[in-house]
């Protein structure tokens, strides 16, 4: 077993799970103000946007987690805020980070859906490298299998938790992220026809299916009434992304193209 505890710092714990977390965040910046550069969003823009996102997307995603586990919490309330343990729940940021850039965009009178253009790829690389944070904690990882022998050694050793191989659905979101974020990159290039808004409903719908699939495989998910609630939230993802699309390119074809990326 891998000790989640990466190095200490004085009386301060550094945990691998913080550091996919913050890794993740950085390359996300960083790519999101080479892609500003194309769009026409600043780099002072992204840079204070995640001043105020970032921090309250963690808050959002604690605290879907700890409402959605309240059973637990109620009697734990010391425990709340042991983000380092994990209990981080994606779509609880996602809805944060989005509304802070709702009021982020009106305050500057920026284009909303051309700042979520540029947050996609950077939100989907950070996302499949956030994954292996829950690697580290040994958490977010499905039913018994019997064995994982198509795996290298030391995620398999790492999947051998209560005595049982488990599946690694955090390795299955990871990959599906970063196959998402390559597509990406490639299409924003590629296809001269897309249009502000297009990668945001491509993640939507592509985040959503994959997610879907992998929380019907886990065994820790957040449930309410018996429904596991991220496989809701992916369904009314793919829903909104769809139907978005379809209005962008169907049924409102004239709409104004997304600038080139080749400027």
């Amino acid at each position: 077993m891998i000790n989640p505890i990466a190095f200490q710092l004085g009386p301060f714990a550094i945990h691998w799970y913080a550091i996919c977390i913050v890794t993740g965040l950085v390359l996300a910046v960083l790519l999101a103000i080479r892609e500003g550069k194309r769009w026409g969003i600043s780099s002072d823009d992204i840079l204070d946007f995640i001043l105020w996102a970032f921090p309250l997307a963690i808050v959002g995603a604690r605290l879907y987690y700890v409402i959605f586990q309240w059973s637990y919490y109620q009697d734990h309330p010391d425990q709340i805020i042991a983000i380092w343990q994990g209990g981080l729940a994606i779509y609880g940021g996602i809805i944060s980070g989005f509304l802070v850039l709702v009021w982020f965009c009106y305050q500057r009178g920026l284009s909303l859906l051309t700042f979520m253009d540029v947050a996609v790829p950077g939100l989907m690389l950070a996302q499949a490298l956030g994954r292996w944070g829950n690697f580290f904690n040994q958490e977010a990882y499905g039913a018994i299998v019997k064995n994982l022998d198509w795996l290298p050694a030391g995620i398999r050793q790492q999947m051998f938790i209560a005595g049982h191989y488990r599946q690694p659905t955090f390795l299955y979101e990871s990959s599906w992220n970063l196959l998402g974020f390559l597509l990406v990159i490639a299409c924003r290039h590629r296809f001269k026809a897309l249009k502000a808004g297009d990668l945001a409903g491509f993640y939507l719908i592509w985040y959503g299916l994959g997610r879907f699939v992998i929380e019907g495989m886990r065994t820790d998910s957040l449930m309410l009434a018996g429904i596991r609630v991220s496989q809701w939230l992916s369904a009314l993802g793919i829903l909104v992304g769809l139907i978005f699309l379809l209005y962008r390119h169907v049924y409102s074809p004239n709409t104004q193209k997304k600038r080139s990326f080749h400027g």
